[in-house]
């Protein structure tokens, strides 16, 4: 029996609002920094009621294959049994991004 396909709940900051979304496809991918996202999925276009959110994400995603996360801005990666709605969501002040160093701070004398 062919086992099922893998189905992932990403979660990630972007541009200050959290997005939750569903792929069959993540992986630390080619660049050393970032989780690759690909073949995206979204909830039923014979729903009757529409979900603004999940529209705006499938609007914004239209077209893209894979695209990639830097790691900083990924708060979790789940793998679920079946898609819930995508969406976005304002940024919450109980989810911080990890703490890191910017710039080049040269501690010579």
């Amino acid at each position: 029996m062919p086992s099922k396909p893998h189905l992932y709940r990403v979660s990630f900051h972007n541009h200050g609002k959290v997005y939750e979304i569903y792929a069959r496809g993540v992986s630390h991918g080619g660049m050393p920094g970032f989780v690759e996202v690909e073949k995206l999925v979204f909830g039923e276009k014979s729903m009757v009621v529409v979900d603004t959110s999940e529209e705006k994400l499938k609007t914004e995603f239209e077209g893209v294959e894979r695209f990639y996360i830097p790691l900083h801005s990924v708060i979790r990666i789940d793998e679920v049994a079946k898609a819930g709605p995508a969406r976005i969501s304002t940024g919450s002040d109980k989810v911080l991004s990890f703490p890191m160093m910017m710039g080049g701070t040269d501690t010579k004398n």
